[in-house]
Order: C-alpha cells, then structure tokens, then sequence
C-alpha cells in the first residue's frame, strides 16, 4: 500500500523535474528568450487593441495616406483609418488563425502518427499511403483552391473565408508533418523496455499510448507546433495577399499588404508596418522553436549528465 501510494508523488517528482530541467536549458537560449519576450509583446498588443481610441474601421477621409504622426504612430491608409489599431486588430486574426492551425494539425495528425507508428502493419500502411496522398499535392495552390470556393459558400460558420475557414483550410494539409514525426517516435518507443513491461502486466493498448508513449513524444511535438504556427502566419499572409485569405473589411496582416501594394512607392509605410509585424513574428517563433530544440534534446542532457 505504502509503494502504492507514492507512485504518483514520485511520477509527479519526476515530471516536474524534467520540466525544470527543459526550462532551465530553454532560457539559456538568447535567441528564445529574445522570441518569447517579442512574441509575448504582440500577443499583449492584439489582446489590448480595443483599448485603442480609433477603431479598426473608422474612417477620416481628411487624413488619409498620412505620413506617421504622433497622433497616428503609424500612419493612415487610403481610407483615413489608423493603421496601428488595423495592425493590431489584424494581430489578432493572424496570431488566431496560427493557433487554431496547431490545435487542427495536432488534432488530426497526432492520433494518426501514433495509431501508425504502434500497431504498424496494414494500419501503418494504410495511413501512411493517405498522408503521402496529401504530402504529394501542391499545398498552397490546393490552400487557393479550397479557399476560393469556400468564399463562396453562405454559410454561418464559413462565411467570407473567416478565421475559422481559412485555419481549416491551412490545417488540412499542416497536420501530415505531425503524423510522420509522432509515427517515428512510436516506431522507436514501441519496442523499449518500459512498453512491454507495461504490456506484460496487462496495460491496454491505449492505455500504454497515452500513458507511456506519447508523453516520451511531447518534446518533438512541441518543436514541430512552435514551428507549425510561424508556417500558419505565413500561409495565411500569402492567401491574404492573393485575395484569397481573410476577405476585407476584417484586417490581417496579410490582406493589409495586399492593400498596400498599390500605394508602396508613394506611401510605404502601408507596407513596412504589416511586413515588419510578420517579420518579427515569424523570427521570434522560430527562434521559440530553436530554444524548444535544444532545450528537449536527449544529447544535450547526457553531455549535462556526464559532466558530474
């Protein structure tokens, strides 16, 4: 009974060291603490826009294409609108729809890597062949397609192509990287010591997958998603841009440089603002996702073992 009772203090122990010890080789990374802190800042940004004093589509046709002002830190668009609340208003689409991304990617391609990777066989198989179906077609001109008739649909949670549409669009094709990445580790994880102790002693197969296995996968799965929702960001901008993403009046960054490619030459500003915000987004989750790297790579925590 003792033994028993003091299994899940020490399971907890356990996690909660290695946590501290993914943490503390985490914030040994400049570039990942530097990722973190901008990231962080333009979440807090997007979450603050409606404190801004102009709203996202108020319109002063007596002020437009200005230059940065104090009163307008970033300037004014054809319309007259302020462009830093539009920055921020379409912060929060874009940063959204890069969540929403992860949670679909993972979602789908979690369950498949590990229901493949662990029974192998005609299921490995099987599943394999369909995410290869999905690896061997043109992403992005598939992303313009789907994406251009689901604009046409009138349909309460899919109208215009909103945030909810354009992340599924996105994740059905994101989730294939997960699914290859979590088969792998199973295919590794399935044949240790630890899973056929636990099959032995009458474990399900579930059981020994969620239990077992896929917390020994979490590392990788953690890189992939940090580097899934830059992907996200991107791919939205690009059918943004096209036309094809987040349809007008609603901000994003993307469609905000598509409505500035116009006036580039004349009035950059309405260009360099979006493009610099998904710049920065972009290199500080990259960033976030080198730090993830290192800090759950098994190698870096032997070299740390054998030093003592």
């Amino acid at each position: 009974m003792s033994q028993t009772a003091t299994q899940p203090t020490t399971f907890d122990s356990q996690s909660a060291s290695m946590g501290a010890g993914v943490w503390k080789r985490f914030r040994k990374h400049p570039g990942a603490i530097f990722g973190f802190i901008v990231i962080s800042i333009l979440i807090i940004l997007a979450l603050l826009a409606p404190l801004s004093p102009f709203g996202p589509e108020e319109s002063e046709m007596a002020k437009r294409n200005q230059p940065p002002s104090w009163s307008h830190v970033m300037g004014t668009d054809a319309l007259g609108r302020d462009l830093f609340t539009r920055i921020l208003y379409g912060g929060r689409v874009s940063l959204t729809v890069g969540l929403l991304v992860v949670v679909i990617s993972i979602t789908i391609g979690v369950p498949i890597g590990a229901f493949s990777g662990y029974y192998g066989g005609a299921v490995d198989s099987m599943l394999m062949r369909i995410t290869d179906a999905f690896l061997s077609l043109p992403s992005f001109l598939v992303l313009i397609l789907l994406s251009s008739i689901l604009r046409e649909v009138d349909a309460p949670l899919f109208e215009r192509n909103n945030v909810l549409t354009i992340s599924l669009v996105i994740g059905a094709f994101g989730w294939t990287t997960f699914a290859r990445l979590v088969r792998a580790a199973f295919l590794t994880l399935r044949e240790t010591d630890f899973v056929a102790a636990s099959r032995a002693l009458g474990g399900s197969d579930l059981r020994i997958i969620l239990r077992h296995i896929l917390p020994n996968a979490i590392g990788p799965i953690t890189v992939e998603a940090t580097l899934e929702f830059g992907y996200a960001i991107i791919e939205e901008s690009g059918l943004s841009f096209l036309g094809f993403g987040i349809q007008p009046p609603t901000p994003s960054w993307g469609n905000l440089l598509s409505n500035a490619q116009e006036h580039f030459t004349k009035y950059p500003w309405l260009a360099i603002f979006p493009g610099l915000m998904i710049f920065l987004s972009i290199i500080s989750i990259n960033y976030i996702g080198d730090g993830l790297r290192d800090a759950f790579d098994p190698y870096k925590v032997l070299d740390k073992v054998g030093e003592f």
